[in-house]
């Protein structure tokens, strides 16, 4: 979601100065609260409803709520469609609903705070795939960073034993979540390939709406074959909450941050959401901190810091 606004960013941290810096920043750390939220009511209800009925459903409010809000916009997206519609749905099915539907899948057996370790590889891989299919720089500090961080997942998955990773004995709820990671982080690379000249907000609905179409044959399969696929109270619940406040409502948000403090910023705020699925999953789901936590996410901590402090001078020059 950070990266929407990459090849339109010209309003930058110049519009933050002075007093509205503090509560840009304050819209966009709640963003990623209300983010972090998803995966509490995905892992909430995980054993009543299935994932591609989450998916389906969240895409499709969160396109109806904000497409009255772009329709200024209507004549330029309807163009826009016109022109490169495979380019979008390929896009927004790709980073908008695969993305969310492999997570959800994973959820079912993992726990919500795995799961926000992993997301917080997706920077770096998407700066590996920047690298490889949009030739953008990247130093020997960014490689080693990318190591550490890799070690660190590894670490993750293995809970701490190098020995299950031998044996193959890993939890296969994981292993979506990091697919889910690299289906976000090839979504950002195109995006950015993509370059469509359309407002941050109207371009987001368009991707909603790929989304939308991309998930329906998923939630159709699940209707013919799930049991659970009937939506209860706790999943009625949960629906509204991924849809609204943790859909239209936080991808509203994270539009206004990017204005305000520039996508660059904005995107950074990401790390917070790893803190914040912690420490609700400990609250709300009752789910603990284990030892190779800690030690996993050390890791990954001294990957990222690699990678943003000690940049590739072609990219610090163009900072």
């Amino acid at each position: 979601m950070h990266v929407l606004a990459v090849h339109r960013d010209t309003v930058g941290a110049e519009k933050a100065a002075g007093g509205s810096l503090g509560s840009a920043y304050s819209v966009g750390v709640f963003c990623w609260l209300l983010s972090a939220g998803i995966y509490i009511a995905a892992k909430w209800v995980s054993a009543e409803m299935p994932p591609w009925a989450l998916c389906f459903w969240r895409v499709l409010i969160a396109c109806a709520i904000l497409l009255p809000i772009v329709r200024h916009h209507y004549s330029e997206m309807l163009a826009l469609v016109r022109a490169r519609w495979l380019e979008l749905l390929i896009i927004g099915g790709m980073g908008l609903a695969i993305c969310q539907g492999l997570i959800f899948i994973g959820l079912q057996h993992a726990d919500a705070t795995t799961a926000g370790i992993i997301i917080a590889l997706i920077p770096i891989i998407t700066m590996i795939l920047a690298r490889l299919m949009l030739s953008e720089p990247m130093g020997g500090w960014q490689v080693i960073g990318s190591i550490l961080a890799f070690l660190g997942i590894l670490f993750i998955i293995a809970k701490g034993s190098p020995g299950a990773l031998l044996r193959l004995d890993l939890n296969p709820g994981e292993l979506w979540i990091v697919a889910g990671a690299f289906c976000f982080s090839l979504y950002t690379v195109l995006l950015r390939r993509a370059k469509f000249d359309l407002n941050r907000l109207a371009l987001l609905v368009l991707l909603l709406g790929a989304a939308v179409l991309a998930a329906l044959p998923f939630y159709l399969y699940e209707l013919a074959s799930d049991e659970r696929t009937t939506l209860n109270t706790s999943g009625l619940i949960a629906l509204a909450y991924v849809a609204i406040p943790g859909g239209a409502l936080m991808y509203y948000l994270f539009n206004r941050s990017i204005e305000a403090l520039g996508a660059a910023r904005a995107g950074v705020l990401l790390y917070v959401q790893t803190i914040f699925i912690a420490v609700l999953a400990y609250f709300i789901l009752g789910e603990r901190l284990q030892p190779y936590h800690l030690e996993g996410a050390a890791l990954i901590i001294a990957g990222l810091l690699l990678i943003i402090l000690l940049k590739p001078k072609e990219k610090a020059a163009g900072a």
